[in-house]
């Protein structure tokens, strides 16, 4: 259980403290690489695209081999230091996980936004530096609504998909302790993230140099979205006998109407927000200056209002207790089973 108590801790951490701007941030130091990195690409390249590609994929795999072996290394010196150094390599262990989450962030950007309703302008302005759309010309209700999805879609990219690997390294580390544990699987997953943000847009040269850091954050992503899918009603603040039967027809339908978006991610986690949030997400969006229609999701229903908003991060915050819970009961499990066989023998 040491590795669930050292996540579950991160998680606390990054509850109350977020990310000060003033403490420079792994992801900062990935995204400096990442540029250097696609300097020296391009420039070897040129306008070949096969070269740009193959470049893509060598930045991809420094970067996240890289990224997951420091925090390897991170955790092996937390393991076999002693006296006071083993105490510093804990805490830098516990801090650099906390770091990985972006529950407190999220909700700070949304809340700040939310907190500028009445001056519209100073609202966009706040809007445009968690969203990736054009916020110039939005109204109220738009704004409203570019705070739902954003919540919706980094709560899984910023946060579950991120303590998804965590608690896939903590498994890890309970069959043996010398493999790569939260840590080392944390950092390579935002490695991958930071790639995706940085480089993975169809346009230009970034049409081929960012495809393979793309498809490794799709992947990444696709089976923690799909358990936040199967999983939040139990979030919904509903008894557990009401919400258990609504865990596999919301998983179903926000496959079905997330199916349209053209990330393979995005529509699933929003729809099925907007589904257990009782909202409707989606329509046109503007993004340098190009109008593109997202699929409408849980159509018919209210759309969001600041109140609908804040109840979208009370349950991600439920839903990040309740993963907490059930992977102490997983990891719990084999010990349970060595205590029951060794009584009845």
């Amino acid at each position: 259980m040491q590795g669930w108590l050292l996540v579950s801790l991160a998680c606390g951490v990054d509850r109350l403290v977020g990310d000060p701007r003033w403490c420079l941030h792994p992801v900062v130091v990935m995204g400096w690489l990442t540029s250097r990195l696609r300097q020296v690409v391009e420039t070897l390249a040129g306008d070949r695209g096969w070269a740009l590609r193959l470049g893509g994929g060598a930045i991809t795999l420094v970067l996240v081999v890289g990224s997951g072996g420091l925090g390897w290394g991170l955790e092996h010196l937390a393991m076999v230091s002693r006296g006071p150094v083993q105490v510093i390599a804990w805490l830098a262990l516990l801090i650099a996980l906390a770091s990985a989450l972006a529950g407190k962030s999220l909700e700070q950007g949304v809340q700040a936004v939310l907190d500028h309703l009445d001056d519209l302008p100073e609202a966009r302005r706040k809007l445009g530096w968690i969203v990736g759309r054009d916020t110039a010309d939005l109204d109220r209700s738009a704004i409203l609504r570019a705070l739902a999805e954003t919540a919706s879609e980094n709560g899984v990219d910023g946060l579950f998909a991120p303590l998804f690997w965590m608690l896939v390294g903590a498994g890890l580390w309970a069959i043996n302790p010398a493999w790569p544990g939260p840590l080392s699987l944390a950092w390579a997953f935002k490695a991958a993230s930071t790639l995706d943000s940085m480089l993975g847009y169809r346009r230009g040269k970034l049409a081929w140099l960012g495809t393979a850091g793309a498809r490794l954050d799709d992947l990444l992503v696709w089976l923690p979205c799909r358990l936040v899918a199967l999983t939040l009603p139990l979030a919904s603040g509903q008894s557990l006998g009401k919400a258990l039967p609504r865990c596999g027809p919301t998983l179903r339908k926000a496959l079905k109407e997330g199916a349209a978006d053209p990330s393979p991610n995005a529509g699933v986690s929003q729809a099925a927000y907007a589904l257990v949030g009782q909202v409707q997400l989606g329509g046109a969006n503007r993004y340098g200056g190009q109008i593109k229609v997202k699929p409408i999701l849980g159509a018919g229903l209210p759309p969001p209002d600041a109140a609908a908003i804040g109840e979208l991060l009370a349950m991600g915050q439920r839903l990040e207790q309740t993963w907490l819970v059930a992977a102490a009961l997983l990891l719990a499990l084999p010990a349970v089973g060595i205590f029951i066989t060794k009584t009845l023998s």
